[in-house]
């Protein structure tokens, strides 16, 4: 297995931005697709945006589209997710984990062990 690490949440306020950042442990980074997901108070965890491994096609949920952008780094290890434009309903503890499928299906293709993910609050 791969350990991931999440970082980058805070408190910001509608409106604003914030850069998520996924660490990946292990040399097996590049060869695998990578996904984020969030998971509000009460609620289910939910797909938020997904990248391919080599030819880095992206996918989106509805309500993210046009204000967040998944992208990675493999050399680095490390997947991002620049978040613009936030609005209060995104508040939520945001993980990554890698995926068979980096699509609407990856909620149910991941891999690894969930991290601590990181906390994402937004104010209106």
């Amino acid at each position: 297995q791969v350990q991931l690490v999440e970082s980058g949440g805070g408190l910001v306020q509608a409106g604003g931005s914030l850069r998520l950042s996924c660490t990946a442990s292990g040399r097996t980074f590049a060869d695998y697709a990578m996904a984020w997901f969030r998971q509000a108070p009460g609620k289910e965890r939910e797909f938020v945006a997904g990248i391919s491994w080599g030819y880095k096609r992206t996918y989106y949920t509805e309500s993210v589209k046009g204000r967040f952008t998944i992208s990675r780094d493999n050399a680095k290890n490390t997947m991002y997710l620049q978040m613009n434009s936030l609005k209060p309903e995104d508040t939520a503890v945001y993980y990554c984990n890698r995926v068979a499928s980096p699509d609407m299906t990856a909620v149910r293709s991941t891999l690894d062990a969930w991290g601590q993910g990181t906390q994402v609050t937004v104010s209106s």
